[in-house]
């Protein structure tokens, strides 16, 4: 999980009295910034970590009664709570009716020390008055492969996982149209057993977009890669192109050239914000693989033509230091 000893507003780049519009408004834009898919080779591993931590950051911060919790206490407000629901149950208070020095500052492993100097070593004995003592399950995370058409349409997904035990148990996970390669989708409560009584944790899970031989993403929009023959591009045309919801004509303009980009509106991966990613069609001239005496004729023809020379600031450009 990240590294949640650092402070959630100081990733989200917020002050402590931001509302919630500001709050999304810079989750917004950081995520945009940090977007594994936009830094490819060495930095993604980076960008992975950063988005995640924003993403943490911003699902305890983004929900107003986890919020409030996490003022209260800081980063370890889950395990400050459960502690403060132990002194309750036992009827008592904390030595000087005041929270012990360590909540909200130290490591969620911290936290069995600070137990036992409050309440001593003997409250862990089983017949002690904190046997009872609830304590919240620890979160889980697993990795959750999708096709790009699940991303695309969302969908509901079964996925079995094997606890400690070696006992296979059914998850029920909602996978989001429009869900971002690297996000982390959460399922309330089917993490770790709470103890005590106390509430489970919850399951993470990382999603993974496997790539696809014709679609490819980035961010939200689409690029297809468009096969055309010469004379098409030419003389112009109109062809089907697929898109993720189904094919649709597209007219290719005359005298198009190769690696041109042509956008169809709206044809991408839906958007949190509303609406669409846009598709672009890369143009991609093909010769045919045999040529007939009449096709050959035909390029004879052409070639006596009078046509400049394409090759020639390639051969100017050769000359320069």
């Amino acid at each position: 999980m990240a590294n949640t000893t650092q402070d959630f507003y100081s990733i989200l780049g917020v002050s402590k009295t931001a509302d919630q519009k500001e709050l999304k408004k810079a989750y917004r834009r950081l995520a945009r910034k940090y977007h594994p898919d936009l830094h490819p080779g060495d930095k993604k591993a980076a960008m992975e970590k950063k988005f995640q931590e924003l993403n943490e950051a911003y699902e305890v911060l983004g929900d107003e009664t986890s919020r409030k919790k996490y003022d209260q206490y800081g980063p370890n407000w889950k395990e400050a709570e459960a502690y403060e629901r132990a002194r309750q149950q036992a009827g008592g208070g904390f030595p000087g009716g005041q929270p012990h020095p360590g909540f909200g500052q130290g490591s969620a492993a911290d936290f069995s020390d600070i137990f036992e100097s409050m309440f001593g070593r003997g409250a862990q004995r089983e017949g002690s008055s904190f046997r009872n003592f609830a304590m919240a399950g620890a979160d889980l995370e697993a990795d959750l492969p999708i096709s790009l058409r699940e991303a695309f349409t969302g969908t509901r997904r079964t996925v079995t996982l094997t606890d400690a035990s070696g006992t296979p148990r059914p998850i029920e996970v909602r996978i989001p149209a429009g869900v971002r390669n690297g996000e982390r989708l959460r399922v309330k409560g089917k993490g770790s057993p709470g103890r005590g009584g106390g509430p489970p944790g919850n399951l993470f899970f990382h999603v993974h977009i496997a790539p696809h031989p014709v679609f490819h993403r980035k961010e939200a929009d689409i690029v297809v890669t468009l096969p055309l023959w010469p004379w098409e591009a030419v003389l112009g045309t109109e062809v089907q192109v697929p898109t993720l919801s189904g094919p649709v004509r597209l007219k290719i303009p005359p005298d198009s050239q190769p690696n041109q980009r042509m956008r169809l509106k709206g044809k991408g991966l839906p958007q949190r914000t509303g609406g669409h990613g846009d598709q672009f069609v890369v143009l991609n001239i093909v010769m045919p693989k045999t040529t007939s005496p009449e096709d050959r004729q035909l390029y004879e023809q052409l070639a006596k033509a009078p046509h400049p020379d394409p090759r020639a600031s390639l051969l100017q450009e050769a000359l320069h230091e």
